[in-house]
């Protein structure tokens, strides 16, 4: 082994206690990298393989009805290679053990044979068998949620009518591999179904014989869909057709695809603030690395060696320390990776799971976190490379204090010698104090963000459900019902007040850009008295009979704002288009709604007073007997609890995709001991010689300790103001970017995340005082005086 690399090693050993700080740190930073790549490949590997192992169609067509004779003139568009027709219409199951009614999705199967698109994947039983009436197979979620299983019968109402279907198979279908209750954002497996039947028993339970209201369109390889369905929207457009739709807008893939691009956001924000970190923490080292070995490169370079090899010893101490990291995160985030990838089986309903690590996401973090440790060193390692042996050799020239700011008189008198010495290192060293400064401040920096986003998603469930939907239960009818409906929702036991709704899915567009959403219809007499879009404030928004407003997220996806105009093209009614003015941007935290009054939404249809749903409020101690009549209501196509709601929400944030930011929160709260540990050390090792010369002048280790220790909480406190203003601007950061089409993450000035990141910064200041206080105690004065050769 060559003395320099010997050398290398005993420097690694003298200070093994910040290289392990630095690598922790790098390794975080490549963990989260590997973590997300991994994820990102495996969310997409196993979506890709599952919807083309089973036929997920490239295109959909909702309408009325239809002659089944119609899809042969399908299958002759230019584009299409396969189509399949089927029907599909609501029921309501009755479940003893469950208070409200469940709303379910029938959906019918070939008479004979498996479909040709949107297969099923069956994880028990069979498929109905032919010519069956009563025989369906059922979701597996919604199954698993009530131990259903091959041989369960199921009460269910179907167009008015009570009968008694056989469960014969469970299944799953990339249709439904993130399902929800209607008109809800978050999964909930127990109230939800899906059932399959033959098409004939269901075209007959459905009214549709000889018909179909549903069309699926597999296209040819290589083919663009807008030509394909704008020739479908022509031909079904005097059938009721809703608008066909491509595979980027339906509402199960359009989560997955979210989800994806939110991992994807995360690897391209979260790392590389974690290794700027790092890269900061190593030029701190290697720089003062270099202030306290200035002579041994000196005499390194006049033994002979050049200034190439001497600059590559400092390279080779970077690379050791930054592959070392890398090794580690790469670990890490393939454990880590692996973990949470199940955890994602049970968000998304996917038959199979295919860990995907690519090798060149190893490949990339290892540079990345290598170019970040050279980029942070590089002015250092420069200083090593022009350094020339004779001036290495001289002794430094002293520093001249003669013009740093002096203590005072009123000072002089009130501190003793131990605080006079912690002052003057402030005054002295200005620039190495900073140093330290920033280093705890990037650090509590990214605590403050990240517990901030915490406090965000939560602040974003609260506000919803406290301010903007203020409602016990919502109703939704089948079909649009007159204003009558209400009050017979009124007069039901436990109703104490009704508030209308009206619901139409649309098209919305604004130039290029288009987004297949709802527009709502809500009551602006009472000005919402329990659903209310808010503004920026919280205070609620009057909406206006002539004009729309839009949630932030949908006018974020549209690219508009107030005064603007939007182009509304309705899917459910006659095809028509509205072109309505933007009169206001609703603070919106979940979903991407937009509000038009009911009036408003009467006078531009032209048609009769209709709702689609009421909101209620209810009387708790009557609840039992309300649940059990509109169960009995055929008209009611389901019933959505807003504390239900509320808890499928919370369950998805902190059980499902949602608890990674936990574990980013984790992550801060760990490079944050790491800075704050480095620092300690760093000025630990500056100032072992003074703190030996300071115990041989006579004083004591706690007078010696105090100086160490003032110099480091000095550091520490002034680092925090500068941490909590660092913090809001890296929360506005990653507010932005994580916010997806589901959910607005605000950035919040929350006192609460900003007072435990200071508790979590001081807390890491003590444990590393105790430490080194402790190796203080331990050290060897006659070692420690010595001059290092």
């Amino acid at each position: 082994m060559s003395p320099l690399n010997r050398k290398l090693l005993r420097d690694l050993w003298r200070i093994k206690g910040q290289a392990l700080a630095i690598m922790l740190v790098i390794a975080l930073g490549v963990m989260v990298m590997v973590m997300m790549t991994s994820l990102i490949n495996t969310l997409e590997q196993t979506r890709d393989a599952y919807y083309a192992r089973f036929r997920f169609a490239d295109v959909f067509v909702d309408l009325v009805r239809a002659p089944k004779a119609l899809a042969e003139r399908v299958r002759e568009l230019e584009g299409v290679a396969r189509a399949e027709t089927r029907v599909s219409g609501g029921a309501l199951i009755d479940l003893p053990q469950f208070a409200t009614p469940v709303y379910g999705q029938m959906i019918s199967l070939p008479d004979f044979s498996e479909p040709a698109l949107n297969r099923l994947y069956l994880s028990g039983g069979r498929l109905p068998a032919p010519h069956s009436g009563d025989e369906v197979v059922l979701l597996k979620g919604f199954a698993d949620a009530w131990h259903l299983l091959p041989g369960d019968s199921l009460p269910v109402t179907i167009r008015g009518k009570r009968r008694t279907l056989h469960v014969v198979g469970i299944a799953l279908a990339p249709e439904y591999v993130y399902t929800t209750p209607p008109g809800e954002l978050a999964p909930d497996d127990g109230r939800f179904a899906v059932l399959w039947m033959r098409e004939k028993a269901l075209s007959q339970a459905l009214e549709l014989e000889g018909a179909f209201n549903q069309l699926l369109v597999r296209l040819t390889p290589g083919m663009q869909d807008e030509g394909v369905i704008l020739a479908l929207n022509t031909l079904f457009e005097r059938y009721g057709g809703r608008g066909a739709f491509n595979r980027d807008s339906h509402f199960s893939n359009r989560f997955v695809r979210d989800e994806i691009a939110g991992l994807k956001t995360s690897a391209a924000v979260v790392p590389p603030i974690f290794l700027a970190v790092a890269a900061f923490l190593l030029f701190i080292v290697v720089s003062r690395m270099l202030a306290a070995e200035r002579e041994q490169i000196g005499l390194l370079k006049a033994f002979g060696y050049s200034r190439i090899q001497v600059t590559m010893h400092y390279v080779k101490f970077l690379l050791l320390i930054a592959c070392g990291g890398a090794a580690l995160g790469c670990l890490f985030g393939i454990l880590e990776g692996t973990r949470i990838s199940h955890m994602y089986q049970l968000y998304f309903k996917f038959p199979f799971l295919l860990f995907q690590t690519e090798p060149k996401a190893f490949v990339i973090a290892a540079l990345v976190s290598i170019g970040s440790a050279l980029a942070g060193a590089s002015l250092v390692l420069w200083q090593v490379f022009a350094l020339m042996p004779a001036e290495a050799m001289r002794p430094p020239t002293p520093p001249d204090h003669s013009r740093t700011l002096d203590l005072g008189a009123w000072l002089k008198h009130r501190l003793d010698p131990a605080a006079k010495m912690v002052l003057r290192n402030l005054l002295r060293r200005p620039k190495r104090y900073l140093s330290s400064v920033l280093g705890i401040a990037a650090g509590m920096a990214l605590c403050v963000a990240m517990l901030s986003t915490l406090s965000g998603f939560d602040g974003a469930i609260d506000d919803y459900f406290n301010l903007n939907d203020r409602s016990d239960v919502t109703v939704s009818f089948v079909e649009p019902a007159p204003y009558a409906a209400l009050f017979e929702l009124a007069h039901l036991p436990g109703v104490l007040a009704v508030e209308p709704v009206r619901q139409l899915p649309v098209v919305f567009r604004a130039g290029l850009r288009e987004y297949r959403g709802v527009l709502t219809g809500l009551d602006n007499k009472g000005r919402g008295a329990f659903y209310r879009a808010l503004d920026a404030e919280g205070a609620p928004v009057y909406i206006r009979d002539e004009g729309v407003v839009l949630g932030q997220s949908l006018a974020r996806v549209l690219g508009l704002a107030a005064g603007d105009f939007v182009r509304v093209e309705l899917t459910s009614e006659a095809r028509r288009e509205l072109v309505l003015p933007v009169i206001r941007i609703a603070d919106t935290m979940l979903g991407a709604p937009a509000y038009l009054s009911l009036k408003g939404m009467e006078t531009k249809l032209r048609d009769r007073q209709r709702v689609s749903g009421a909101f209620l409020r209810v009387d708790a101690l009557e609840v039992d007997a309300l649940y059990r009549r509109l169960k009995a209501m055929p008209a009611v196509a389901g019933v959505s609890v807003r504390a239900q709601t509320r808890a499928a929400f919370e369950r998805m944030m902190n059980e499902g995709a949602g608890a990674v930011r936990y574990i980013m929160a984790l992550i801060a709260a760990i490079i944050s001991f790491g800075v704050v540990y480095n620092s300690a050390r760093i000025s630990f090792a500056e100032h072992v010689r003074e703190l030996a010369c300071l115990r041989v002048l006579g004083y004591s280790r706690g007078q010696a300790a105090y100086v160490l220790l003032g110099d480091m909480g000095l550091a520490t406190l002034l680092a925090l103001p500068l941490g909590a203003w660092g913090g809001f601007y890296l929360t506005k950061l990653i507010a932005v970017r994580f916010s997806t089409e589901l959910y607005t993450i605000r950035a919040v000035v929350d006192p609460h995340s900003y007072g435990i990141a200071a508790l979590a910064v001081l807390l890491a200041a003590a444990v590393s005082a105790w430490v080194v206080r402790r190796d203080l105690d331990r050290t060897d004065l006659v070692i420690a005086l010595k001059t290092w050769e």
